[in-house]
């Protein structure tokens, strides 16, 4: 197939009030636009402006009025309790009709703000659904995130009313949610009036009587009612969800997503970027608790009319490294979205993927990965083992879908290594030097981007107008901000090589971790590995690697680490200054997989840090801590 991209891509620049115009067709609305884009308005301007929508109704009933009310609209897949369940388009919206009448009748009205701190449970998926339903903002919190920082987010959000659960279940432990919760709404300022709990069979909980209600038996209760709850209109302007970013750096900051344009630019991805049908079965292996879970497990797929996965489980261990050939086999998933990190520990597992020929994947036609920069090892390496695309893609939290992507719905373009491609409709990338002066191609820099944002990306942060000026827009005048760094080549394909924190500066030179990280990984012995710059009173930084070695490696670490700190200063050159590589067992990553570079590079400079809010394991800080000190490179 020839691809689309290029002319696309024009027609959106030479009128891109027509190409949002256009792509907004494929959205049910109440009431049509004054304005398709209204400048004058918010921080940078609105889209949609006089319109009135609902995003619910978007994802269920019209699909439901159209013919695919028995089509699956959520499959849960979770290995890790043995448990499978289907739900069709029509029993959803029975279920969210249920739980929205129920919060309805709690007092919840438009506006008013409810948070979700679930584990990956269809209830979770029906909470953000209900929550839209009656145009109240719902902020998820990803499940187990400690008491203190639910606290902070409570009292940022205010919610009058919080869904939860009794537990979640990771292998081989069970994490109790509601203590976490009752000790979170002690500390908070503010005081939610209401939760209900989803009760969990592997570890119920005792309720409070008078402010704690019981997921299912109010739901279940308003299902044998009939209860209806019809959609309430919204503008398109208006909230539909506060996402409070990480937290790994200072306060979380509170990304909000208004209704219209997210829905118009995340039905517009499902086929133009993923390639995807209505009536085909998508996975985005992630969770609710990240932008990726709200975009492409949750509201992306059903306004789109797909089958979504929704998957409690890990890439390995739940119970092996073929879960994720399972269930591509099973449920005929025609592409999957997924993190770098995921296919690295499948990798380490099973380096020569004999869980793969176990299984039938003849449905399966696009890999994705996002989320971690996806080095060229690992995508070569699923490219060879599973015989599909594999396309890396990079977008934020705050842009709520992909900025640069190889769009696989208008034809793929040439694969390159190391880059996740092309620009998107909607975006114009630069790459400006410290002075925000554009940098020749090639030419590694600040990347920005262009004002306005497109649809779907944030309007500003919850209640903190300045700090959203302050964090994304002043540096740059006219750009916005990502905090990334890297280059465009002459063939327009960007390159993500860092965050720019990661940014190092050995002896005046700019060096880029990810051209670093680039070549450990395609050492033969090595599963996954960072770099991070360490304080050094000669050159001001020196680069320091850490590797973790594929199952089944014999070989001396010491053989290894040589062998690594040669390719480099090979591959990049002795400018590079690599001259340390330490083998550990594991890297410390958020759950959402992405290596805590920041707190090692801390460590490592006996710096003060705390402990990561998303951190998925924090013992690992400990090894990491303590092969540092086994070298004498932390105090």
């Amino acid at each position: 197939m020839t691809s689309s991209y290029h002319e696309v891509y024009q027609a959106w620049k030479s009128k891109p009030e027509e190409f949002w115009a256009q792509a907004a067709a494929d959205i049910d609305w109440i009431t049509p636009w004054e304005k398709i884009f209204d400048k004058s308005r918010g921080v940078y301007g609105e889209w949609f402006v006089g319109a009135t929508c609902n995003t619910c109704y978007n994802c269920l009933d019209r699909h439901v009025e159209g013919g695919r009310g028995d089509q699956a609209a959520i499959i849960y897949d979770s290995p890790i309790t043995r448990s499978q369940k289907t739900y069709s388009y029509s029993r959803l919206l029975q279920e969210v009709e249920a739980l929205a009448s129920v919060l309805t009748a709690k007092g919840i009205t438009k506006g008013d703000r409810v948070i979700i701190y679930m584990p990956m449970v269809p209830e979770a998926a029906v909470s953000l659904l209900a929550c839209a339903r009656i145009g109240a903002i719902h902020s998820v919190v990803f499940g187990g995130f400690a008491a203190a920082e639910l606290a902070t987010r409570i009292d940022d959000a205010s919610p009058k009313l919080i869904i939860s659960a009794s537990c979640g279940i990771e292998p081989g432990r069970i994490v109790k949610y509601k203590p976490l919760l009752d000790e979170a709404i002690a500390l908070a300022n503010y005081k939610p009036e209401i939760t209900i709990i989803l009760q969990r069979e592997q570890s119920p909980c005792e309720l409070i009587e008078g402010r704690d209600f019981d997921y299912k038996q109010v739901v279940d209760t308003a299902i044998a009612s009939g209860a209806k709850q019809p959609c309430v209109p919204v503008a398109a302007t208006d909230p539909l969800y506060i996402l409070y970013t990480s937290g790994t750096t200072g306060e979380p900051k509170g990304v909000v997503r208004d209704n219209g344009g997210h829905m118009v630019a995340l039905k517009w991805t499902m086929e133009a970027v993923y390639g995807i049908k209505p009536g085909e079965t998508w996975w985005a292996a992630s969770d609710v608790g990240w932008v990726v879970g709200h975009s492409y497990i949750v509201y992306g797929p059903l306004l789109h009319g797909a089958t979504s996965i929704l998957f409690e489980g890990k890439p390995v261990g739940t119970p092996d490294a073929g879960t994720f050939w399972r269930i591509i086999e099973e449920h005929k998933v025609a592409a999957m979205f997924t993190a770098p990190t995921a296919f690295r520990a499948i990798k380490k597992e099973d380096p020569n993927g004999k869980f793969i020929k176990k299984h039938d994947l003849s449905s399966f036609r696009t890999l994705f990965l996002a989320g971690e920069r996806a080095d060229p090892d690992t995508i070569q390496w699923a490219e060879n083992k599973l015989n599909v695309p594999v396309i890396d893609h990079w977008w934020q939290t705050e842009t709520g879908w992909p900025i640069v992507c190889n769009p696989i719905g208008l034809g793929q373009l040439p694969v390159k290594y190391g880059s996740p491609a092309v620009v998107l409709p909607g975006y114009i990338v630069k790459v400006l030097d410290d002075d925000g002066r554009p940098l020749d191609t090639n030419t590694l820099g600040n990347i920005v981007l262009k004002m306005p944002l497109p649809p779907g990306c944030l309007p500003t942060l919850w209640n903190a107008g300045d700090r959203f000026r302050d964090s994304y827009l002043t540096e740059f005048p006219g750009y916005y901000q990502t905090s990334d760094a890297g280059y465009i080549d002459d063939d327009g394909y960007l390159y993500i090589m860092a965050r720019t924190d990661d940014i190092i500066n050995v002896a005046g030179h700019r060096l880029s971790t990810g051209g670093m990280e680039e070549v450990l990984a395609a050492h033969p012995d090595v599963a996954e590995c960072a770099v991070i710059g360490i304080a050094d009173k000669l050159k001001g930084q020196m680069p320091l690697g850490f590797i973790v070695l594929n199952s089944g490696v014999n070989r001396p670490p010491e053989e290894i680490e040589t062998e690594v700190i040669k390719l480099v200063r090979e591959k990049i050159g002795p400018v590079a200054a690599f001259k340390q590589a330490i083998c550990v067992k594991r890297l410390p990553k958020t759950r959402s997989g992405k290596i805590l570079r920041g707190t090692m590079q801390k460590i490592a400079d006996a710096e003060q840090w705390k402990m990561p809010a998303t951190i998925d394991d924090p013992v690992i800080l400990d090894e990491i801590t303590a092969d540092l000190k086994s070298r004498g490179l932390a105090q």
